[in-house]
């Protein structure tokens, strides 16, 4: 009997728990370990900021999901690893062996990189907004509640080194929305400050016509945008950016007035896995092979935001390539794989395509991509606008939630619907 731990319950562990326990015979033990005891849909943490949903509409409760699978559940954060031992320790000192282990944590959020960056209640007192988890959402809405009585500019965007773009994107046309449903747009100017090379990159490079498309979205919103902004510093009410050239030269600085913002921070991985010897980037990342493998521990997985991706490309100022949550489930598809071929004595052969599709809610449209697979080059590579993304994106989060209540890693009509338009999960 083997025991498989995976750390992470969000958009990848969840998944990769159920999808583990139907590939692996009943005899293999599976628990999940979550510094958190519930799950929360990430894609909705916007709408949760606008007073759109209520934490209750897009947060479950762990344990009794799990267990109805017969899963194991330890509601407590990792505080160290030893890969020597096979051994984790969870707060509180409990000792936790494992045969195999699957990390999936997400990201560290790296707010202290920008002195003044992040949410006050994240710790330092910081005085810019986040949407990455949905407590930090709940506190935009209170702060937002406020603002509405008294109206002024407002800052959007992403810090150095951040990789999420487009979460910030999402953020910006759903407050714009917001603001206009309330017929308060016209008192508050909006700015995007961004560290990418140009509106669209997205991390990506671009994908389709992204950059002329959400330019003009911007235009016809009246955002206003810095691009290769390099912020330095954030005050009470004021955000200060160098903006580079393309040789990464100064050109500008920029101070930017604020009554509220939201700016999403770089990312480095959580602290007991970047702690572990020759397992990570220096910014704490997991490396891994082909098969989502560490290159130096062989019985360690691991998938998602938490895993080290080259940039696409340089630019001058850095930026990260995004995961994006189906490129995600296509990693966590290979590991399940290959952790049920070596249990059975097989050889580990199974690759994530890395295939993406993105759906972007701009309020009351949206835009979506598809690329094919995420990192260039492309087999496919479009960007489209239309209301039938806001529907969709609608239609995913509650597609989501249900499959996550069910307990169900691809129900077969998201399979063959996928396969049919050519987006798999594995290299064939």
């Amino acid at each position: 009997m083997a025991h498989i731990v995976i750390m992470g319950a969000g958009i990848g562990g969840m998944p990769a728990a159920y999808e583990m326990r139907e590939r692996l015979p009943k005899e293999h033990k599976i628990t999940v370990v979550s510094a958190v005891d519930y799950f929360q849909f990430v894609p909705s943490n916007p709408w949760v900021a606008v007073g759109w949903r209520k934490r209750e509409d897009i947060v479950l409760p762990i344990a009794p999901l799990l267990e109805r699978k017969g899963i194991g559940f330890i509601g407590r954060p990792v505080t160290a690893i030893d890969p020597v031992a096979n051994r984790l320790t969870v707060e509180g000192g409990e000792a936790l062996a494992y045969d195999y282990l699957v990390i999936i944590t997400g990201p560290k959020l790296a707010f202290s990189e920008v002195p003044g960056a992040g949410p006050a209640s994240s710790g330092g007192g910081g005085h810019t907004h986040s949407v990455c988890t949905v407590s930090h959402a709940e506190e935009f809405w209170r702060d937002y509640e406020g603002f509405l009585k008294e109206l002024g500019p407002v800052v959007i965007g992403a810090m150095p080194g951040a990789s999420c773009f487009g979460p910030a994107y999402e953020f910006a046309f759903i407050l714009d929305a917001d603001l206009r449903r309330r017929k308060l747009r016209h008192k508050v100017p909006i700015t995007f400050v961004t560290s990418e090379p140009y509106i669209g990159h997205l991390g990506l490079g671009g994908v389709g016509d992204s950059k002329s498309l959400l330019e003009s979205e911007f235009r016809g919103h009246d955002i206003k945008w810095i691009i290769n902004a390099k912020t330095t510093k954030v005050e009470a009410g004021r955000l200060f950016a160098t903006e580079m050239s393309d040789r990464g030269e100064p050109v500008k600085e920029h101070e930017v007035p604020f009554k509220l913002s939201m700016m999403l921070p770089a990312f480095k991985g959580v602290d007991a896995v970047a702690a572990v010897p020759q397992l990570c980037n220096p910014r704490g990342f997991v490396l891994i092979d082909e098969h989502q493998r560490s290159k130096t521990y062989r019985n360690i997985f691991s998938a998602g935001v938490c895993v080290a991706i080259p940039p696409v490309e340089v630019t001058p100022v850095p930026t990260g390539a995004p995961k994006t949550g189906y490129m995600i489930e296509t990693m966590v598809s290979a590991i399940v794989h290959n952790i049920a071929d070596e249990l059975a004595g097989k050889p580990v052969t199974a690759k994530a395509t890395w295939n993406a599709i993105c759906l972007a809610d701009m309020g009351d449209t949206g835009a979506a991509f598809v690329a094919l697979p995420q990192i260039p080059p492309r087999n496919v590579n479009w960007f489209k606008k239309g209301k039938w993304v806001h529907l969709a994106k609608i239609a995913f989060e509650k597609y989501f939630l249900r499959k996550m209540k069910a307990g169900s890693s691809e129900p077969a009509f998201e399979k063959y619907v996928l396969k049919a338009v050519g987006i798999a999960r594995l290299v064939k």
